[in-house]
């Protein structure tokens, strides 16, 4: 089978790759352009334009796809069987998507119609759910609403991030991907259900801010959520504190007000939340500083029992 491939991310990898590995033909891949990076800010490419050079396959990177000519023409002169699409990044137009005999197909990292939107996997986490899963869904005009070719369920483990949740996705998604394609001339769409869909807007980084007023399950959440990017945050004596890793913990906060450090061990740093309840902070990032363990910071009387974060 010919394909377009439109996608940028590191998620969108696998399924990169197993379009290839199941023996079908990448003509072209279509991805964002390259944007600054690193101290220097110099420019440079996303994975799968990377993985797409490393192989030789022709690469498109327009500014805004629904306005630009010179990409439609270019995706038309292709006549791809199908088109796949995995976190992409834009919304492409219909004059696009309907472009190959099988339509355009996408890889989204949620069980549609739930989470319609850009960040399902945070979302999933911050609402406290116990499962996900993928979809992989025929592209309409509308945001994630198209008609439904394959699922698959699995459950959201214990303290896992949204990086490593989103890693499994995409694994998953990809063999399911494979399948899909295999049988993607008998499969019957399935309508999604619309009354019963969410949405996954995309979130923004001061939405990290952590609240510790907030009972110490909620800040776990938002602590995994955002995780590894763009990161959870409180403040410390006017600098940004960054959290990265931490659990709920037992224990009790007498009369702490919400964010005052209860306990500094080896383990971490146990802090006041709402409600009566604690979080430990296990790993964390100092503004301008490497990443450590939260007793490496301790060290040095840089925090203490009694200091107040937020």
């Amino acid at each position: 089978m010919r394909a377009v491939f439109f996608g940028s991310p590191e998620a969108a990898l696998p399924s990169f790759e197993k379009i290839l590995a199941d023996g079908h033909r990448l003509e072209l891949v279509v991805t964002q352009p390259d944007k600054p990076a690193g101290r220097g800010k110099r420019l440079a490419a996303n994975p799968v334009k990377k993985a797409a050079l490393e192989r030789n396959i022709p690469v498109l990177q327009p500014e805004r796809i629904r306005q630009d000519a010179g990409a439609f023409a270019a995706i038309q002169n292709i006549r791809a069987d199908v088109h796949v699409v995995v976190a992409y990044g834009q919304i492409i137009p219909v004059s696009i998507i309907d472009l190959p005999q099988h339509k355009s197909i996408n890889v989204h990292f949620s069980l549609l119609p739930n989470y319609r939107g850009a960040s399902p996997v945070q979302w999933a986490l911050l609402n406290g759910e116990t499962k996900t899963g993928v979809t992989i869904f025929r592209l309409n005009e509308k945001m994630d609403e198209g008609e439904i070719l394959a699922t698959a369920e699995i459950d959201i483990r214990p303290g896992e991030n949204a990086g490593e949740l989103e890693n499994r996705l995409a694994r998953i998604g990809a063999e399911l991907l494979g399948t899909t394609l295999a049988r993607i001339a008998d499969i019957v769409p399935i309508p999604q259900d619309h009354a019963s869909a969410s949405h996954a807007p995309k979130i923004r980084k001061e939405e990290g801010l952590l609240d510790w007023t907030a009972e110490a399950e909620l800040v776990d959440r938002k602590v995994r959520a955002f995780t590894p990017r763009p990161s959870a945050f409180t403040f410390f004596k006017g600098q940004r504190l960054l959290i990265l890793k931490g659990c709920p913990t037992e224990g009790t906060t007498g009369e702490s007000v919400p964010g005052a450090v209860l306990a500094v061990t080896k383990e971490g740093l146990d802090i006041c939340c709402g409600a009566e309840t604690i979080y430990r902070i296990m790993r964390l990032q100092p503004e301008s500083k490497k990443a450590m363990e939260a007793h490496a910071f301790s060290l040095n009387g840089r925090i203490g029992r009694g200091d107040i974060l937020g």
